[in-house]
């Protein structure tokens, strides 16, 4: 339905119902700010006209109960985010809540609080993101995909194939627990980070983490440099098990030239990196069954000591398949330890009469005490 403004009444100029005054009129200001600041986010964003009706559809729902119509600016401003980001999950469309946090400029454990509470008040049932689909959404804001006078030719890069290398990466670092409960968007940037430099190794191994996020145009988070350290000792585990990486001697600068052929044998390899081997009760039984049974030389044997140390030192750094979290514990904080005299008091010692009299008012001051306090004829 089309009408006109006051406004656009001298030029002829037909606006659609929401921006007329008809609707204005029936509706507080408060939600008339609340629907324009929808309408906007959704135009940052970039969203199509149905996103941009369902969300102003849910934020005039929800603004009448009674959770969010008396509340402070700032929870009306995440609930804003709340429709928003409520419809692109039911829609599929790839938006991760940090990315509106970025543009609420809010507090995430307030806009998960907030979000929650939407949820439950409207009943509505909002799948879960895929994180295939959001690396590959966030993947299409890099610069280093078009030549530009800021990005050089040998850092320019087909789309199509550090996607596809991208995903691969995310997938080896969900299958070692690092995507586990942690936000999606620092592993991200290192998996494209790692995948772009082993696209090109020769042109790419000396950029840094840093110079990559400035050329593809975007910050990187603090996690992000944690998080390619971690991937960095995954993929050294698994350089481990192949014989002709051994001779090579790979470390963290030269690892992102084999990353096809690790990722290729990616199953195999965790396996072998990652299995957990109890090498004091193998290493018994082969001792046991290859005990000689005639003399050797004391040369001879430290030798084969001193192999079997070094092989059980190589086996005991084998760290198992576990959450980072588990295998680097977060450090408490230590108390001081009382001493021994501190230790001793219960509570139960008995009070000196030393201390006792320290309570006790002296003559002068209970004769100070009387006149400060007011007579009783004061009040009459």
């Amino acid at each position: 339905l089309l009408t006109t403004t006051y406004a656009d009444e001298e030029h002829l100029q037909e606006v659609t119902y929401s921006r007329s005054t008809g609707q204005n009129e029936q509706t507080s200001r408060c939600v008339q700010r609340g629907v324009k600041r929808v309408r906007d986010l959704c135009k940052v964003l970039r969203l199509p006209s149905l996103f941009e009706d369902t969300a102003v559809s849910y934020y005039q729902q929800a603004i009448k109960r009674p959770c969010f119509s008396l509340v402070s600016l700032e929870k009306k401003e995440m609930l804003v985010g709340c429709c928003i980001f409520g419809t692109c999950r039911q829609h599929n469309w790839p938006l991760t809540m940090g990315t509106v946090c970025l543009l609420l400029y809010g507090d995430k454990e307030l806009f998960a609080k907030t979000y929650l509470c939407f949820l439950k008040e409207l009943a509505l049932d909002v799948p879960t993101l895929s994180l295939m689909d959001m690396v590959k959404t966030h993947l299409n804001s890099f610069k280093i995909f078009q030549n530009s006078p800021s990005v050089p030719t040998k850092f320019v890069e087909e789309k199509e194939q550090l996607v596809a290398r991208t995903v691969q990466m995310v997938e080896l670092a969900s299958d070692t627990w690092l995507v586990t409960d942690r936000p999606p968007i620092p592993i991200v940037i290192a998996a494209a980070f790692l995948a772009w430099q082993s696209l090109r190794p020769v042109d790419r191994l000396t950029c840094t983490l840093s110079q990559f996020c400035k050329l593809a145009g975007m910050e990187a988070p603090r996690p992000a440099h944690q998080r390619l350290k971690e991937l960095h000792n995954i993929l050294l585990q698994m350089a481990s098990q192949l014989g002709w990486l051994r001779v090579l001697k790979v470390d963290r600068r030269s690892v992102a030239k084999y990353i096809g052929d690790l990722l290729r044998h990616r199953h195999v390899l965790l396996q072998a990196a990652f299995r957990i081997v109890d090498t004091t009760e193998d290493r018994d039984l082969e001792d046991s069954a290859a005990a000689p049974l005639q003399l050797i030389d004391e040369s001879a044997a430290t030798v084969e000591e001193a192999s079997l140390s070094g092989e059980k030192q190589k086996f005991s750094k084998r760290k198992p398949l576990l959450p980072p979290c588990v295998l680097n514990p977060a450090k408490r904080l230590r108390t001081p330890q009382l001493s021994l005299e501190d230790s001793a008091i219960t509570g139960d010692e008995p009070i000196l009469d030393s201390e006792i009299e320290q309570y006790i008012r002296t003559p002068e001051e209970k004769e100070m005490f009387s006149k400060a306090q007011p007579s009783d004829t004061y009040y009459l």
